[in-house]
């Protein structure tokens, strides 16, 4: 998680408004359990397996055999075989 700095995101009557609760300190806002973000959403860790499953597939459509798919990306043949037939 990273920090940001209140001023540079909020408005100055909010910010003004938070600090008579808290000076110079960290504030953790949770999220509104109404707008989940699915597993990886936050960190870019989806959208780099997506890409990598991109790769995947495309090798696979060009010949490289699901064993050599699996020595490269470190993956049983059985991950390459999900990955490649996942619609």
């Amino acid at each position: 998680m990273k920090y940001i700095n209140a001023k540079n995101l909020l408005p100055e009557s909010l910010v003004r408004e938070l600090q008579r609760y808290i000076q110079g300190g960290y504030l953790y806002i949770p999220a509104d359990a109404a707008q989940p973000k699915r597993w990886g959403e936050v960190s870019g860790y989806r959208q780099e397996l997506e890409r990598r499953n991109r790769q995947i597939r495309r090798a696979y459509r060009e010949g490289t055999s699901m064993d050599q798919l699996a020595d490269r990306y470190s993956l049983s043949v059985s991950a390459i075989r999900k990955i490649i037939y996942r619609k």
